[in-house]
């Protein structure tokens, strides 16, 4: 029941903290025939996969490696071959492919923020509520906290994990202490404070603890 990440976004939508805590470590490796009965396509320094799912390969997974072999900016690490050439070549083949989840880069963090600032104000509109408090899909759960200035507290975690609230809440009082609270933070802009970073790890420490706790008194 892990949490993945946190992150703040500032009442104009911009992303002002984010901690990647335990990547989605989301791998899957098939030897495919030829022809490939996936579609994939091209995103920017990544082959992703575009349409078809079988055997856990789900649309949007990116290709890691070929043959054992790591792809770095769509080429093969070693010989530089561009992997699409690789794929398309009747004579590659039985080929072993390998495909997961990679890290947000920086721009797709700021598009997750942008995003999901947008959702939550559709959503206060069509709910005349107070925004959106969580988002739940398959492998994970987004949960959003929006403070009384509009700051939005997001965490995302495993689905299973329950008490997000109490967690979101410690969030937000860290930042009232630690950022708010220093000289040297402007208000709405990215958050560089190292007692609120050292704060934040070790509330997830304690986090850690009691799901460690909780899984030894389960089994």
């Amino acid at each position: 029941m892990t949490i993945y990440s946190v992150f703040i976004i500032n009442k104009a939508g911009g992303l002002i903290y984010f901690l990647e805590v335990t990547p989605s470590k989301v791998e899957v490796e098939k030897t495919f025939s030829y022809p490939l009965d996936l579609t994939l396509k091209s995103f920017d320094d990544r082959i992703i996969v575009a349409f078809g799912q079988r055997d856990g390969i789900k649309v949007g997974h990116t290709i890691l490696a070929v043959n054992g072999e790591t792809i770095v900016n769509k080429q093969l690490e070693s010989s530089g071959q561009l992997v699409m050439d690789v794929i398309s070549n009747p004579d590659s083949y039985p080929l072993s492919i390998k495909f997961g989840r990679p890290r947000l880069s920086t721009n797709q963090r700021i598009m997750l923020a942008s995003t999901f600032y947008g959702l939550f104000g559709i959503g206060c509109s069509l709910a005349n509520s107070g925004g959106i408090e969580s988002i739940e899909a398959d492998t994970f759960k987004l949960h959003c906290y929006q403070s009384l200035t509009g700051l939005k507290f997001c965490v995302v975690s495993d689905p299973r994990r329950i008490n997000v609230d109490a967690f979101l809440h410690k969030i937000y009082e860290l930042y009232s202490d630690y950022a708010l609270k220093n000289p040297f933070y402007s208000l709405d802009m990215p958050i560089r404070c190292e007692l609120f970073d050292q704060h934040i790890q070790l509330t997830l420490d304690v986090e850690r603890a009691k799901d460690s706790n909780n899984q030894q008194r389960s089994s």
